[in-house]
């Protein structure tokens, strides 16, 4: 897949999300092998922000339950 390509896709979700009535949506821009490294090695990454769930944090402060949750997610959505 190309950039443009991708760029349409994602347009094609916002658009059609909000057409079904959606309210919110948020992204998370990494993937799950820099969030993996971050874990590994919180020091590197201190500056690494995510969107949690309604609101952004520093990766390395959440809990680990919460970083696996996120990790989770962004695994199930990485098409690279």
């Amino acid at each position: 897949m190309n950039d443009s390509e991708g760029i349409n896709k994602v347009a094609a979700l916002v658009r059609s999300y909000f057409k079904m009535d959606g309210h919110h949506i948020q992204f998370n821009v990494v993937t799950a092998e820099t969030l993996k490294k971050a874990q590994a090695n919180p020091a590197n990454y201190r500056n690494l922000i995510v969107r949690v769930a309604g609101y952004s944090d520093y990766f390395v402060d959440l809990t680990r339950d919460l970083q696996d949750e996120i990790i989770l997610r962004t695994e199930h959505l990485d098409v690279g």
